[in-house]
């Protein structure tokens, strides 16, 4: 289980390496996704809170990156925050997502991105439920839900 020490360890030290890598270029990725998707994924902007599609879905299913599909989260540790995104206790895979130190907007934060494609998810929070404590904060324009 992954716990905020590792975390900003990650941060510090560097993340896992994924499985394979996906690289395009930004003509590409702009040719591939809406304008809300582009912004959101790409230039880490962020969707309206409790506006998002899978904000508050409940089929089981695995939720992967809208961009290249690289696997990041089960269905099965989905909560409901409050927060007004879709919330998740852990990654599906270790290497399934990269930590980055985020200092915009005056405050510190971890930035959580795809480790395939550097797609912009989220953030991460140390204030989840346990047994984790975490709270990954993602946009539903960054993630799809293939369902079981």
């Amino acid at each position: 289980m992954i716990t905020w020490n590792n975390i900003i360890k990650f941060t510090t030290e560097g993340n896992p390496e994924p499985k394979r890598r996906v690289e395009k270029s930004d003509r590409e990725w702009q040719d591939l996704l809406t304008t809300e998707q582009y912004k959101i994924t790409r230039l880490k902007g962020t969707e309206p809170a409790g506006t998002g599609a899978l904000c508050y879905a409940h089929e089981a299913g695995i939720y992967s990156c809208l961009c290249c599909g690289n696997e990041l989260f089960n269905s099965t540790i989905k909560f409901e925050s409050g927060s007004g995104w879709p919330s998740f206790t852990q990654p599906i895979h270790l290497a399934s997502v990269k930590y980055l130190k985020d200092n915009s907007f005056g405050m510190i934060r971890v930035e959580v991105i795809c480790n395939v494609c550097d797609s912009h998810l989220g953030h991460v929070f140390p204030d989840g439920p346990r047994p984790s404590g975490l709270r990954y904060c993602i946009n539903s324009e960054s993630i799809r839900l293939n369902k079981n």
